[in-house]
């Protein structure tokens, strides 16, 4: 996790990286950025007209937890996937209850007034 943190860091304040740069930052090959595009669905560069790839910070934040995955917890591809995927229903599952909260507290204030 701290080398996220570090290379979180070292992201330049920009909107969007060349696959280059992706490249150099997450110290993986452009093939591996390309095959990993290709196999986890929640890395979705935007493409010029011309067809280049510009990776957001966000698509940068994933690919290095990926890289954290399978490369020091030794996760699989499939592990990874179902890895992520959970965690993103946990979130979203969390946010949901967050917003029924926040509701229910909003409601219970309304009520308080018309008392």
């Amino acid at each position: 996790m701290q080398n996220k943190i570090a290379h979180k860091k070292e992201l330049p304040d920009k909107l969007y990286f060349k696959i280059g740069e992706v490249s150099e930052i997450a110290g993986l090959p452009s093939y591996v950025l390309r095959f990993w595009e290709s196999e986890f669905s929640k890395i979705n560069p935007k493409r010029t007209p011309t067809g280049q790839r510009l990776y957001r910070k966000n698509d940068i934040e994933l690919i290095l937890k990926i890289k954290h995955l399978l490369y020091e917890k030794k996760f699989t591809i499939q592990g990874a996937k179902k890895y992520l995927n959970s965690e993103y229903r946990e979130k979203k599952g969390k946010l949901s209850t967050d917003i029924v909260d926040e509701i229910r507290s909003e409601l219970e204030q309304i009520r308080d007034m018309l008392v």
